[in-house]
């Protein structure tokens, strides 16, 4: 039981410590994420950014993905292959899908990001954080995704997850961490003693604070995802 996600990741940044990372990126899957995510990035003095992951919902049965995009530059596309032949999708149908949520995934990112392109990870350690994986579907799909980037090696850091879970992404990753595996995983929210939903506007001011505190040690750095335009942006995420 965590107290709350901001001890959930400073408890998470001690056992990423003992593993020495190179040139670690810090990514978290928002919402939830994040202020884990923060507290990771703050203690190992690593770059903040976020990796966007939208649904692709098969015809009918949107809650099902035949596939996810992640963001970047080009976005990536992640099939779910086993789905995609149970719905006979040929490619054109499989556009019109992936198209019809790339506008979504956009106005996330422009939101939250303002401006900002994603950080780069090619030759870095990614590490992919989020508050608890249940089943760890956005997460395999993240970590797929980065695959094709380029990073020297990906590690996946949970404060909790069931043990199977944990056992489909440490095959997926190079490392993965995780401080608790209940042999009887309940809801996430259980595993925490404060669990609020984060609006848009707290993902963003919690960005632009870990761009100022990583500006302020890099004098003269590039600033991270997240920039002084927090109204604007604020604003853009509730449209």
């Amino acid at each position: 039981m965590f107290r709350d996600r901001q001890e959930a990741g400073q408890k998470l940044a001690a056992e990423l410590a003992k593993l020495q990372l190179r040139d670690p990126v810090v990514l978290a899957l928002p919402r939830g994420g994040l202020p884990v995510a923060a507290e990771v990035a703050k203690a190992l003095k690593a770059p903040l950014d976020l990796i966007l992951v939208r649904k692709v919902g098969a015809p009918g049965n949107p809650e099902l993905a035949v596939a996810a995009i992640v963001d970047g530059d080009p976005p990536d596309v992640v099939l779910n292959r086993e789905i995609v032949e149970a719905y006979s999708l040929d490619d054109d149908e499989l556009r019109v899908l992936i198209a019809r949520e790339r506008p979504e995934l956009e106005r996330r990112r422009k939101a939250y990001r303002g401006e900002h392109a994603s950080l780069s990870v090619a030759g870095k350690t990614a590490i992919i954080v989020d508050d608890g994986a249940a089943t760890g579907t956005t997460v395999k799909v993240a970590i797929r995704a980065l695959k094709r980037r380029s990073p020297r090696e990906i590690v996946v850091a949970l404060p909790v997850a069931p043990p199977e879970t944990l056992s489909e992404l440490a095959a997926e990753a190079d490392w993965a961490v995780c401080l608790s595996q209940p042999p009887h995983f309940r809801a996430l929210s259980q595993h925490y003693l404060d669990f609020p939903q984060l609006s848009d506007g707290q993902v963003i001011t919690i960005l632009d604070e870990a761009a100022r505190m990583q500006s302020a040690g890099r004098r003269g750095g590039p600033k991270l995802a997240g920039d002084a335009n927090t109204k604007r942006r604020a604003a853009n995420a509730k449209k």
